[in-house]
């Protein structure tokens, strides 16, 4: 899998994570990573539409924060509403170890999700 990730270089000396980074250095942060530690988002690996994601950072954070963040939730939420209306027991159509995953995007999800219901 390609790990891709975001460089910012740090304006003045910081403390991250017990690391001291100075002022000028450059980090990467992996995206891949981000929303999947286990002490902050419980089971990060399973989708729960319920999970209080107050403080993921899918939509960036501060001064790179998402403008368009709240039409994308409103989005999602007519979609998935209107998906188990209409098709009330979606299932994986293929055993999930056989999804094709994208990993060399900026993000890793599927490349194609087979379902199916009833």
């Amino acid at each position: 899998m390609v790990h891709l990730g975001i460089n910012r270089r740090a304006l003045c000396d910081v403390e991250l994570g017990g690391q001291l980074i100075r002022a000028g250095e450059t980090v990467l942060a992996a995206v891949s990573a981000a929303n999947w530690d286990p002490d902050r988002f419980p089971a990060p690996d399973r989708l729960d539409l319920h999970r209080d994601g107050a403080s993921h950072v899918a939509f960036g954070h501060g001064v790179h924060q998402c403008l368009g963040q709240q039409l994308a939730r409103m989005e999602l939420a007519v979609a998935f509403t209107e998906l188990t209306r209409r098709f009330p027991s979606p299932r994986l159509a293929v055993p999930v170890d056989q999804v094709p995953m994208r990993d060399s995007m900026l993000t890793y999800d599927p490349d194609r999700l087979p379902v199916t219901w009833t």
